[in-house]
């Protein structure tokens, strides 16, 4: 009778294991989607609740509304002289106004690094941060001249930390950067705040080139890996 219950224990507990792995794969598979359509949810009605009454009548077209006027804002600032000349003067008079200069300039810059045609995290680089043993981060190149701060000869480089939106700013000798290859700066953002785990999926679809790239890792004192 032991063995009875023991093997009825056996296979509820197998049983038990092929549904907790189940509802982990479902797991993987819904809570992208999830968060994705919340995401998309949330920015969806915060847009479209900035106009209440036009949202109240109709939802949706106030979200419309934004988009259209932030597209054309957009558009006429960059494509007219008369609307650069007037989004320059608004932007002139926020920066130089006490209190909100501060404000707006600071999201400003981080607004031009992120989407602006002055973006400056499109650089992507290696940075040795220890000798012995060998170590590598990556980061992007936001300053390539620092003599005006008696920095001669080195560089700045952001390090964006791994999931999240956060990182730091590290002052190196150029010779210790090298700019990465086979990744664009998009690629090279995914990769550094996945973890290492996202941003090099093209080269795993090409076994020569993946076994390049971890010959390269393993290897790094191999001579055409040159430091700048």
């Amino acid at each position: 009778m032991l063995s009875g219950y023991l093997k009825t224990f056996q296979i509820m507990r197998r049983i038990a294991g092929f549904l907790f792995r189940s509802f982990l794969q479902g797991l993987v598979i819904v809570g992208p989607i999830g968060i994705t359509a919340w995401a998309i949810y949330v920015v969806f009605t915060s847009l479209d609740s900035l106009i209440p009454w036009v949202s109240d009548w109709a939802p949706g077209i106030g979200f419309v509304i934004v988009i259209g006027f932030i597209t054309l804002v957009g558009y006429s600032g960059t494509r007219f002289f008369f609307g650069r000349w007037i989004v320059e003067g608004f932007s002139y008079l926020l920066e130089h106004t006490p209190g909100i200069k501060h404000i707006y300039s600071s999201v400003k810059d981080v607004m031009d690094s992120f989407v602006g045609d002055k973006k400056k995290f499109n650089h992507p680089v290696w940075v040795r941060t220890n000798a012995e043993p060998e170590l590598w981060r990556i980061g992007f190149l936001t300053q390539n001249d620092l003599a005006d701060v008696g920095q001669e000869g080195k560089v700045a480089v952001y390090l964006p930390h791994s999931y999240a939106i956060s990182g730091w700013v590290i002052v190196v000798n150029l010779s210790e950067t090298k700019p990465v290859t086979g990744m664009n700066a998009a690629e090279a953002m995914k990769f550094a705040v996945s973890g290492g785990i996202a941003g090099i999926g093209h080269i795993h679809e090409h076994g020569h080139d993946h076994h390049d790239h971890v010959h390269d890792q393993a290897h790094p004192h191999t001579p055409d890996r040159h430091v700048l």
